[in-house]
């Protein structure tokens, strides 16, 4: 047995850290004097001690890190790698955030210029996977417009109305510092626009222009531009509504057959529940698992018992279907009060989140 102070030193931890992550369950004592409250570890906890170190040493969060110590390998590394992203685009966040406070300090500095080149197709297709969740409430008008954030090599679109988002990425060549801007709606409708005729002319080595400067994005495609100035609002921090791989993932990840679960909901005896939401009936489509890895949507009689159901806007769903296309697709459900996912199995960096609707 090892004490506190001989785990501590062995680890690289204080005795403060080692009593602090036994309180929240992390790494606890092999044993606990019951008349001192003295802790005693053993040998083989001289490695956890020291994984928890390491994660603490990088900021990963209390909860993560209590997954990581008990964990196998294959699942720690994934916690690690989407710790890794979280770390990276707080990063490319501080980095705008700078980028604007220099320009507020010195407004008289030359503004910076960024150019994406990208596909005409692969604008296009992320383009139509967000457009749907564009906001229409003219009281927010922060949410009625695209979100258009650049890293080192893509550009990321992110659209929500606060009961949908939808999020898609597309590679690019960057030409400039980092963009994290939003762009009006009207400007994204013939931005695509424009794109449907590069499109139409099939030329392979067609490239479309993304340019952002001095408050201003223009889109180019085969010599032709539009333009507006970037809406003048702080756009929401989109990834503290998603639900982190790290966080151990949904409870049910389901594949499903869009153009199945499709025909289900516009079938004209699609079960639906009735709820009320302020003082209007409301109808709800109610998805829950098969049992077989698939979904099935449930009927009034069947929401009694502890069976996972979630209830959601049908038509939103058909809508996040249609962004995401045909074939396979990843149905992700965590509890009836938790966001519904919608992705492509083979793109990680496009899908759409469903806010849902107590039952």
């Amino acid at each position: 047995m090892r004490s506190i102070g001989e785990l501590a030193r062995a680890s690289g931890l204080t005795v403060s850290a080692l009593r602090f992550y036994d309180s929240a369950g992390v790494l606890a004592p092999a044993l606990v004097d019951p008349v001192t409250g003295y802790r005693w570890y053993t040998g083989d906890q001289v490695a956890p001690a020291r994984l928890v170190a390491g994660l603490r040493r990088i900021g990963m969060p209390v909860a993560e890190i209590a997954v990581a110590v008990r964990a196998e390998p294959a699942q720690v590394h994934r916690l690690l790698d989407a710790h890794l992203r979280r770390l990276e685009d707080g990063l490319a966040d501080a980095r705008r955030e700078l980028s604007r406070i220099r320009t507020l300090i010195d407004p008289e500095e030359i503004p910076m210029t960024t150019r994406l080149l990208l596909s005409p197709l692969d604008l296009a297709a992320a383009v139509d996977a967000v457009r749907f969740a564009v906001g229409t409430d003219p009281e927010l008008p922060v949410l009625g417009g695209v979100l258009i954030e650049s890293d080192a090599d893509g550009v990321r679109l992110v659209a929500t109305d606060r009961h949908r988002l939808a999020v898609a990425r597309a590679r690019a060549r960057v030409d400039g510092p980092a963009v994290r801007v939003l762009a009006p709606v009207a400007l994204v409708d013939e931005a695509r626009a424009l794109l449907d005729t590069a499109a139409a002319v099939k030329d392979p080595a067609a490239e479309a222009v993304l340019t952002v400067a001095d408050g201003t994005i223009s889109v180019t495609v085969a010599g032709r531009a539009v333009d507006a100035a970037a809406l003048p609002y702080d756009f929401p921090d989109h990834r503290r509504l998603l639900r982190s791989a790290a966080d151990g993932g949904p409870t049910h990840r389901l594949t499903i057959d869009a153009d199945a679960l499709r025909a289900a909901l516009t079938n004209a005896d699609a079960p639906v529940v009735t709820r009320r939401h302020d003082g209007v009936p409301l109808a709800v489509t109610v998805l829950g698992p098969d049992g077989r890895g698939g979904v099935r949507l449930l009927g009034a009689d069947e929401l009694t018992g502890d069976a996972l159901r979630v209830g959601v806007n049908g038509g939103y769903l058909l809508q996040a279907l249609d962004a995401a296309g045909r074939g396979q697709l990843l149905l992700e459900l965590d509890g009836p009060i938790a966001p519904l996912a919608v992705r492509r199995p083979d793109d990680v960096d496009a899908f759409s989140v469903l806010m849902p609707i107590r039952l």
